[in-house]
């Protein structure tokens, strides 16, 4: 999709399709107020060409809400469409970032090709943040799954030209626009590897995807096999690959900003099974399709390590990536086995691990993920996984689950997701929880029973952070969208990439 950034008055704005948003000023809660949607735009050719619609009472400016004019008088655009906002004391960004997708997704179907997106003009939506935020949302909302249809009919916008205020400042608002294309971009890339098939994005492919990327983007790179996790004896790891054909991957990124050669070292660590049977313990076949999506966490890190490789924060990272399939099969792992994880010096054994369940294999990848991170030098860490079903119970698909050890790491993931829009509630750790873990036979076992499954599972990797400042990110129920919506079509999301991004912008100097 080509973007482009305009300070034109909006009805000079030659295009198929010009969107302009509106919001609901109603400010009565008696339940027969009516809404009282007005544009924003002072734009007066604009505000004539929509007075009739506003006045009819059919258009509400409800969230996401759409009505379209074909040939509006008095505009150089074919066609006007209005996105609504919702209640206007409340409208964010984010409402922005939504309106604009929701512009995208209403022309694909209709065979618009081109589109003009108004910055809202209004003191309560600052023109930097919604410019980065409706880029974004664009983006967002032109990626459809359907990539291996035989007769696909390519929707694809050619075209988005962001409108900005004529007053707004020019420099800030480049500079956030093109931002934003960064951003989105590497979001979409992170959606298009979870939507892959698992015979299509093996371990092996997943790897050789992330060092085209990085070799694209100039990041260090490193992919390895089976022989290096012999080599930094990861039994946790090794154990989840061992049942499948398919050998794993370990994909080893590196970003060294010019002139940075002390400060904190990030290590971003993702979950990335490929295809998630449940090994022995084997998964019910309803939506095991899905299952192609279990690699959601080790590609949110790749989309973000693209947007840091071009956005150039000042700080040093790392990201590591274990990629596996977990399947069933004569050589795979059994319920009672005893594994050990990677030691995080030869002086110091790996922790044992009983495995109770070989479904749980996620936080055995992370755990040697984490330890290798550290043994890189990472002195910050963060890690994103599709972990628990036990997260989705407890949150459901509105808010995808946070746990840190540190309340500085924790800060300033807080601070970010308030950037990125992105939903993550932080979710406890503590004792009680590590003591449903300690095994029998051995240091920790991989389940700690039904109750309170997200944070066992947490603890289980902190016991491989230590002391490590650490936030853990389950991203189970957001990270594919199961219902179409009007700013993004059903599939996978990319969540995490933009909060990753912004956690890790806030170590930069």
């Amino acid at each position: 999709m080509k973007t482009q950034l305009t300070f034109a008055p909006l009805s000079q704005i030659k295009t198929e399709l010009l969107a302009v948003l509106a919001a609901d000023t109603q400010t009565d809660k008696a339940p027969d107020a009516k809404p009282q949607p007005v544009l924003l735009t002072a734009d007066a050719a604009i505000q004539a060409a929509a007075v009739a619609l506003l006045a009819s009472g059919e258009f509400k400016a409800g969230a996401n809400e759409t009505a379209l004019l074909h040939a509006p008088a008095g505009l150089a655009a074919k066609r006007l469409l209005l996105v609504g906002l919702g209640k206007q004391p409340k409208a964010t960004a984010h409402d922005v970032r939504s309106a604009a997708g929701t512009a995208v997704r209403f022309i694909k179907p209709r065979g618009i090709r081109e589109l003009a997106f108004a910055l809202p003009d209004s003191a309560l939506l600052p023109p930097g943040p919604c410019a980065r935020a409706a880029a974004e949302g664009a983006f967002v909302g032109d990626f459809d799954p359907d990539t291996y249809r035989s007769e696909r009919k390519d929707q694809s916008v050619e075209l988005f030209t962001l409108a900005a205020p004529v007053n707004a400042d020019k420099t800030a608002l480049e500079a956030a626009f093109a931002e934003a294309i960064i951003i989105g971009e590497s979001q979409n890339f992170t959606r298009s590897l979870v939507n892959e098939p698992g015979n299509k994005l093996t371990p092996t492919l997943l790897g050789q995807r992330a060092a085209i990327m990085a070799s694209e983007v100039g990041l260090g790179w490193e992919v390895h096999s089976t022989e290096k996790l012999r080599e930094l004896n990861m039994g946790a790891f090794w154990s989840v690959s061992q049942g499948s054909a398919e050998p794993p991957a370990l994909v080893v990124l590196h970003y060294e900003p010019e002139g940075t050669t002390d400060g904190p070292v990030l290590g971003l660590v993702g979950k990335g099974i490929t295809f998630d049977s449940g090994g022995i313990s084997i998964k019910p076949s309803d939506n095991m399709e899905k299952m192609k999506y279990d690699m959601a966490g080790g590609a949110a890190m790749l989309g973000a390590m693209r947007a840091i490789a071009l956005l150039k924060p000042k700080v040093r990272v790392i990201a590591v990536i274990c990629a596996a399939e977990n399947m069933p099969s004569g050589t795979a792992q059994k319920p009672g086995d005893v594994q050990t994880a990677m030691p995080f010096s030869p002086d110091k054994p790996g922790k044992t691990i009983e495995i109770i369940n070989t479904d749980a294999e996620g936080r055995l990848v992370l755990a040697d993920g984490l330890t290798y991170a550290r043994q890189l030098g990472a002195t910050h860490l963060i890690d994103a996984a599709t972990l628990t079903g036990a997260c989705v119970v407890a949150l459901g698909h509105v808010n995808a689950g946070a746990f840190s050890n540190d309340e500085d790491a924790w800060a300033k993931f807080d601070t970010a997701q308030a950037i990125s829009g992105e939903k993550f509630w932080r979710l406890p750790l503590g004792e009680e929880y590590a003591e449903m873990i300690k095994s029998d036979i051995g240091d920790i076992k991989n389940t700690g029973g039904r109750w309170g499954g997200a944070c066992t599972a947490a603890e289980f990797l902190k016991v491989f952070v230590e002391d490590t400042p650490w936030i853990h990110l389950d991203i189970a129920g957001l990270a594919w969208v199961e219902d179409s919506k009007p700013y993004i079509a059903k599939g996978p999301s990319g969540v995490a990439v933009r909060s990753i991004l912004e956690w890790v912008r806030k170590y930069s100097f």
